[in-house]
């Protein structure tokens, strides 16, 4: 997503950041996650840098959060948990540039199809769960299974939409 703006981007892990989520909302979750990940890098090594983090609210209880799935028996009960309805997915963005860190928060609603059997084991196989929030990927295999209802499909893909337009502006700058 933001290969096509920063010809030199490296993407890489913030090692050692605890993502267990803290108590609270799922957008003070998601938010404070990225906020450890930016503290995470002492010296921001490029003139941008960028940290985000996903979380998809429980369908049943907009207040707990679905994070990454620790398996492929986790990934099923997440797919099943989504399959035929709305949730809401929250991405908070970390942007570090001339000098300074901005944040952003926001949320997109995604409805599932209800999956048949053969498609929930054909998303499993894949292994495109490995590694998403929901156990899911929107660019993935899910994307023939899944809508945008509401919100940008960025926030979805894991940079929040405000701060892909801050992105943008700035590659434009360089």
């Amino acid at each position: 997503m933001l290969s096509p703006l920063f010809a030199n981007l490296r993407q890489e892990g913030v090692p050692g950041v605890d993502e267990t989520p803290p108590v609270g909302t799922v957008d003070h979750q998601v938010l404070e996650i990225c906020k450890r990940k930016a503290a995470g890098i002492r010296q921001p090594p490029h003139d941008v840098v960028v940290v985000a983090d996903t979380m998809l609210s429980d369908p049943d209880d907009h207040s707990l959060s679905l994070g990454k799935p620790r398996d492929r028996h986790h990934a099923a009960l997440m797919l099943h948990r989504l399959s035929g309805r709305h949730h809401q997915v929250w991405t908070a963005t970390g942007v570090h540039w001339n000098g300074e860190w901005r944040f952003w928060c926001e949320h997109a609603v995604v409805a599932i199809d209800a999956l048949t059997d053969v498609q929930h084991d054909a998303l499993l196989t894949s292994g495109s769960w490995k590694g998403k929030a929901g156990g899911y990927d929107l660019a993935g295999p899910m994307g023939a299974h899944a809508t945008l209802v509401d919100g940008e499909s960025s926030t979805v893909l894991g940079i929040a939409g405000e701060a892909m337009a801050f992105l943008t502006t700035l590659a434009a700058l360089e």
